[in-house]
């Protein structure tokens, strides 16, 4: 089948896997240019009417389907006596190789993939299709995570008039419900209790019911109970034992009653409130100790009942033989004798002819050439066979004797007839189309082909078109015949687009900028102007559309925005900002902070004054940006003055004003009644005085409360 054009459309290119029924086939679909698997059924069916008839209904019940987690059916056809179906391609594996690999799963990841599978359930049984079959096998798991349920192989409909198939016990016995092995009805609550199986085999990596033949596995199925999970795995939460042990049950009414509703359970059963909840407790299932019944045979009689016994005569057969004439008899008779006679006279003629047959030895022509070897063959008086056989050997070239039915030597009547067997030309591969395609999966595909890999060879180039690290062209071409053995195969890979680091051009002068843009093998495109209060007139304050450190093709072409200063609507103003100590003569630290158009909480000044003084603070002020200027004396803000952006600009600022301070007229000691310490006396004539020191202006030049703004 490799190699085969199916329906003139699928290219067949490996087998992928395969089971009971049928064997399964990646394929091209050339029309769409997509990747299918094609699902053949194997030929030792092709004549057997209930196979085809199995084989027709996979098709039908999952076509009927339109479901994320189920896998697709494009297309169902017969090409002679190939049945096909042409299915969804999932790259990625099935849940049983997953669970030999690397089982138990986590407890998150089992229950995720057990919610797509019963979504896919629901979906199913609300569509009146029973699965019957679900099993690891059978649940395919691509890269991205997504569930998908296949194989609807001995799926059946669930119609008014056919609830059943009884008679065959179809599926696989280590996922059978207890119904299921009896071989009555199954219904949903039967694919619930192998999803249940399903799932304890992802948890623990062991199957719940193991036998020496499959009959002993259904009886366990009937009358045992399972290693609970928790015993297995203690790692499992007791609420995810709980969904295990209800959709396990061998009474189907104690089981979930529908997917809908295992799916609820599957999606809470990790939240924190539900991890710890109780063990869930069943009565004795009554089922436990039912013995199971005789597997009912599947052979049927072929003769109807009411079709007469071939040996019996019917009346008028029997009145014809009355009537029959005495003469016919010794006709009969007589004729015999002479046939006889004639047969025996012919016989003695041949074996006399047979003795005067002369005898010949037969020459020896193996490795001789084909044409050589009748030739010495017909000159030594015997016949060759025209039934000559070809296949291919190793070490034999093609065309050449390496066989002949009698042995060199032998001792033959002449015109014996002598069979040969020819090597014949090496069976060659058709190269698979690898464009597109990362190494890995070119690898597996030629691998599959046997293909060493030593013979393999990469080059790798820039490609815009081809992302990096996939195949951009390959030799041989695609669709060309190649000997495995000999073969030399070039993979051209892409290493993606070219590109360069981007670097940071921010504050750049502009003639920096462009020659850094140019010596990339960029483009400059633009060069714009903004104003700005940040950053200095002539410096890059923008680049476009690619920030500093991301990869660019050369070509690229690149914006800057220079600054082109402070806004023209901008004001400058200076303000002065008286300041006092707390007590004249005595040092305070005296520190103004403003916040105007060009930033926040900028000091002015930060020293120590004994005496009175004008700090002047230069104020940049923009039309949404009045300036703020705050006093601290001593850690505490004492003054907080607002100048606004229309008072400067129209020269209508109030000049703040404080009082002078005052002169301590108590020791610095201090004395009783002053809060019994130096440092206590302070902070009481401190607070008093602060509140004398502010301006109470009504433009924001207003009196401030020392006390209570600690820095």
């Amino acid at each position: 089948m490799i190699g085969h054009e199916l329906a003139g459309r699928y290219k067949i290119i490996e087998r992928i896997g395969g089971g009971g029924m049928a064997l399964v086939y990646q394929a091209q679909d050339i029309l769409l240019n997509r990747y299918v698997a094609i699902k053949v059924l194997r030929q030792q069916f092709v004549h057997d009417e209930e196979f085809i008839r199995r084989f027709r209904r996979e098709a039908q019940s999952a076509a009927s389907l339109s479901h994320s987690n189920v896998v697709s059916i494009y297309d169902v056809g017969q090409e002679d006596d190939i049945h096909y179906i042409v299915m969804e391609y999932v790259e990625g594996n099935n849940l049983n190789e997953i669970i030999k690999e690397r089982a138990p799963l986590q407890v998150e990841e089992a229950v995720r993939i057990a919610t797509q599978i019963c979504d896919a359930l629901g979906h199913a049984h609300q569509n009146q299709i029973i699965h019957r079959d679900i099993k690891p096998h059978n649940i395919l798991i691509g890269r991205n995570g997504r569930v998908k349920v296949t194989d609807f192989g001995i799926a059946r409909a669930v119609t008014s008039t056919t609830i059943t198939q009884t008679g065959s016990v179809v599926g696989s016995v280590h996922y059978f419900s207890p119904e299921h092995a009896k071989g009555v009805a199954t219904g949903e609550k039967s694919d619930l209790y192998s999803l249940g199986i399903v799932l304890y085999q992802m948890l623990t990596g062991r199957l719940p019911f193991l036998g020496e033949s499959p009959i002993s596995v259904a009886l366990k199925h009937l009358q045992e109970e399972f290693e609970e999970p928790r015993e297995v795995n203690p790692l499992i939460p007791q609420s995810v034992e709980n969904v295990i042990l209800k959709s396990m049950r061998k009474n189907p009414q104690e089981r979930y009653q529908s997917a809908e509703e295992m799916m609820e359970d599957l999606e809470t059963c990790l939240l924190p409130s539900r991890i710890n909840e109780p063990k869930m407790e069943f009565e004795e299932d009554e089922d436990s100790t039912l013995v199971m019944p005789a597997i009912k045979s599947m052979e049927r009689s072929s003769r109807p009942k009411d079709e007469p016994d071939a040996e019996e005569d019917g009346p008028d057969e029997k009145a014809a033989g009355r009537r029959k004439r005495k003469w016919v008899k010794p006709t009969v008779i007589i004729a015999s004798v002479l046939l006889f006679l004639g047969i025996m006279a012919g016989v003695v003629a041949y074996v006399n002819k047979m003795l005067e047959v002369p005898e010949v030895t037969v020459p020896g022509v193996v490795d001789m050439p084909e044409e050589d070897a009748i030739r010495l063959l017909e000159e030594s008086g015997l016949a060759v066979d025209p039934e000559v056989i070809r296949e291919y050997k190793p070490g034999v070239d093609e065309g050449i004797v390496f066989g002949q039915s009698r042995p060199e030597g032998t001792v033959v009547k002449k015109d014996s007839l002598i069979q040969l067997s020819v090597g014949a030309a090496k069976p060659l591969s058709v190269m698979p189309d690898l464009s597109g395609k990362t190494y890995e999966e070119a690898l597996a595909l030629l691998k599959a082909q046997n293909v060493n890999e030593e013979t393999i060879k990469q080059n790798t180039e820039h490609n815009d078109e081809v992302d990096a690290d996939k195949i951009i062209r390959q030799s041989p071409a695609a669709g060309a015949e190649f000997d495995p053995d000999q073969v030399e195969i070039v993979l051209t890979i892409s290493r993606g687009k070219q590109t360069v680091n981007m670097p940071s051009l921010i504050g750049m002068s502009r003639d920096e900028a462009v020659k850094t843009i140019e010596s990339l093998g960029l483009e400059v495109e633009a060069v714009k102007e903004k104003s700005s209060y940040d950053v200095e007139r002539g410096k890059v304050m923008e680049q476009w559309p690619f920030e500093a450190n991301e990869a660019v093709s050369p070509g690229t072409k690149i914006t800057i925005t220079v600054s082109s200063g402070l806004p023209d609507d901008i004001v400058n103003y200076r303000y002065n900002v008286p300041v006092a100590p707390a007590y004249e003569g005595e040092p305070s630290r005296i520190r103004v902070v403003f916040t105007d158009a060009l930033g926040e909480n900028k000091e002015a000044v930060n020293k120590t004054i004994t005496t009175m003084e004008t700090i002047p603070v230069d104020l940049v002020l923009a039309p949404n940006k009045d300036a703020t200027v705050m006093v601290h004396r001593d850690g505490r803000v004492i003054d907080t003055y607002v100048v606004s952006y229309t008072d400067a600009k129209n020269g209508t600022v109030t000049e703040p004003t404080i009082e002078p301070p005052p002169v301590r007229d108590v020791p610095v000691s201090g004395g009783e009644g002053e809060g019994g310490s130096e440092e206590g006396g302070s902070e009481d004539e401190g607070e008093g005085h602060d509140n004398g020191n502010g301006n109470g202006n009504g433009n924001g030049n207003g009196r401030g409360n020392g006390r209570g703004n600690d820095d």
